[in-house]
């Protein structure tokens, strides 16, 4: 006989136990939006898919016929996950020269497109992870390169939006896409000083994200991160990186951040 899955507004009875616990109102967790939390892949493909087509036409409009080769989608999200540049994915897809820079500006003119924006969709498992920590007492704070009203939408859209104490983002639709290390770590940075006390030990506070941009923010301002496979960066790329943990997702995190005994306590990954 099969067992019932627990629904997501109760948390397993072991963890109900330890919703008193003092650790548990002090522990604030700072996470990425893109990667933890939605899966962009179809988005950055289509994105991509489009982009072609788009090069495509502009030069068989002058009787130039390209000799494009279209990556899967497998094959060229392993490639986005290893950190390879869109000028090699262009190449790889047959474009050179001056194509490439056509297909490049594309692709930025492409990815944030509201009906593109649409095919982001919630990672497995994210509706029972935020409000298993939420019920818990953790502080949620997301810190994203995302437009901050983009982000804001799509979480009331799921009803994930009052988990959050606060939702740090940017105005620029294109930072996401081009993942600016030292952008994350100033809203890091702001966000740290409005959600943490500052006398409390960095071992509080963790940093939850899928690329390296995530890990170097947190690592700048000496908290430690938990790096996310589930995203745009391969464990190879974010082991380079030394984050202090890997995880495969947002829900082995939660469960993660729930055996730590005390503040002072961070068991081995």
């Amino acid at each position: 006989m099969k067992g019932t899955a627990p629904s997501v507004s109760q948390p397993p009875q072991c963890y109900q136990r330890q919703a008193t616990s003092p650790y548990c109102p002090q522990l604030t967790v700072f996470c990425d939006f893109d990667g933890p939390i939605v899966d962009v892949s179809r988005r950055y493909y289509t994105t991509y898919q489009l982009a072609l087509a788009e090069t495509q036409e502009l030069y068989q409009a002058q009787d130039e016929i390209l000799p494009i080769t279209m990556l899967k989608l497998q094959q060229f999200w392993q490639m986005k996950q290893e950190r390879v540049p869109d000028v090699e994915i262009a190449m790889r897809s047959g474009l050179a020269g001056e194509q490439i820079d056509i297909f490049l500006q594309c692709v930025v003119n492409i990815v944030n497109q509201p009906a593109l924006l649409q095919k982001d969709k919630m990672q497995p498992g994210v509706n029972w992870a935020l409000p298993l920590l939420h019920s818990q007492g953790f502080k949620l704070v997301l810190v994203t390169l995302r437009s901050s009203s983009q982000v804001t939408q799509i979480l009331q859209n799921y009803g994930l939006a009052r988990l959050f104490s606060g939702i740090y983002g940017t105005e620029d639709d294109d930072a996401a896409y081009v993942n600016y290390a030292h952008v994350k770590t100033q809203l890091l940075e702001k966000a740290i000083s409005q959600h943490s006390h500052p006398n409390r030990e960095s071992s509080l506070a963790w940093m939850v994200g899928d690329t390296e941009a995530d890990i170097l923010a947190g690592q700048a301002v000496a908290i430690p991160t938990i790096a996310l496979t589930c995203g745009i960066r391969s464990r190879q790329r974010l082991q380079q990186f030394q984050p202090t943990c890997i995880h495969s997702d947002l829900l082995s995190v939660a469960h993660y951040l729930l055996e730590v005994n005390s503040p002072r306590l961070m068991p081995k990954c």
